[in-house]
């Protein structure tokens, strides 16, 4: 069986190395916001270029969290992408604000900014842009936009820790950015986990009540908070692995740049702009013929993905909001948005291999 992801091989390279790391971490018996917890924050921070850098519990609570520090508030709209996991839109709606949800980019599936102004409104606070699948979105437009309106821009950087925009980390070009750090994740944990980067102290500080009980001193609360905090156990699995997230990176482009030579011909392969690096946290291609790729995928034991079926305006939870929205390109390319196994220490004999079976797929 060839998975999507190999977690098991990565642990191995790193074994030594990770299991010290969470022997120290217990033998130190400080697991709530310990000394890896604050190492990782600084070490994440120094790498990516940001002021500063929170942990919390998830990718969704990153979200949250940042939505919640940067004043958002119910009757308040904030424009993202309908092309995404629905935590981006989850977060928005635990703040008690509506999603506006604004079509997509067809090569690059991100957010299209082309549409983003005729979508704003007098309680138009924010954008969120998800940089999907590890593909940065065009942040110097997005950015220009809500300069111009005077909006927050968060930046969702679930798929994307490493990627770059112009020479910025994702996550370092908006006022907040939210990264996951899901096992799957191109920087993952065992378990879930979650950061936060901030453009100033005062975010960073309000990030840090919140995801503490509301609580800057103990046992006395200022604002409703959240059990929201990085246990030190994951954040000492996290820093073996930043030492080595370039490392990680450089093999998911090259998995995916051997794809898309092999695929080039028969199939769309994700578009790259030179604007950003991309670092294919999925390797997704669009095909007419998505459902026989599959069926001959799995008939040689080679797993295959479709993210995201159901664009979130089409959701249930949205129905009636959104009933009268259509996004023709989010609803094409979930139509035909197919994603393949990618992960760094992937052989080139196997991705010729998952090339080779979706390539004879396509062509009979």
């Amino acid at each position: 069986m060839i998975p999507m992801v190999d977690l098991k091989t990565q642990y191995h390279s790193l074994k030594e190395q990770i299991d010290r790391a969470v022997l120290d971490a217990m033998e130190s018996c400080q697991f709530i916001l310990g000394p890896n917890v604050t190492a990782l924050e600084q070490e994440a921070a120094a790498y990516l270029g940001a002021s500063h850098a929170v942990t919390c519990a998830s990718g969704t609570d990153a979200l949250q969290l940042a939505i919640l520090a940067a004043g958002i508030a119910p009757g308040d709209e904030v424009i993202t992408s309908p092309f995404t996991f629905i935590a981006t839109a989850e977060a928005i709606c635990y703040a008690g604000a509506t999603p506006v949800f604004v079509d997509i980019d067809p090569k690059t599936f991100n957010i299209d900014p082309g549409l983003i102004e005729a979508a704003i409104t007098p309680r138009t606070k924010a954008v969120i842009p998800v940089h999907l699948f590890g593909q940065p979105a065009d942040m110097a437009a997005i950015g220009a936009i809500c300069e111009k309106h005077k909006l927050l821009l968060i930046e969702d950087c679930a798929q994307s820790f490493g990627a770059a925009f112009n020479g910025k980390m994702t996550g370092t070009i908006g006022q907040l950015g939210c990264f996951s750090f899901f096992p799957s994740k191109n920087l993952g944990c065992y378990g879930d986990g979650g950061m936060v980067t901030c453009a100033t102290a005062e975010l960073a500080e309000q990030v840090k009540v919140l995801r503490n009980h509301g609580s800057r001193v103990r046992y006395h609360h200022h604002v409703i908070g959240y059990n929201s905090r990085l246990d030190d156990i994951q954040a000492a699995i996290l820093r073996v692995k930043l030492k080595h997230i370039d490392e990680f990176n450089t093999g998911r482009r090259r998995v995916a740049q051997l794809y898309s030579e092999l695929l080039k011909d028969v199939a769309t392969v994700p578009f790259e702009d030179g604007k950003g690096v991309h670092v294919y946290h999925q390797y997704t291609l669009l095909s007419d013929r998505r459902d026989q790729v599959m069926a001959r995928l799995s008939e040689h034991q080679i797993a295959s993905a479709v993210y995201y079926p159901i664009p979130l305006h089409r959701q249930e939870v949205f129905a009636e909001a959104c009933a009268q929205l259509t996004l023709p390109v989010a609803e094409s390319v979930a139509s035909r948005c197919l994603s393949l196994p990618v992960y760094p220490e992937m052989p080139e004999e196997t991705v010729r291999l998952v090339a080779a079976t979706a390539k004879d797929a396509l062509a009979s």
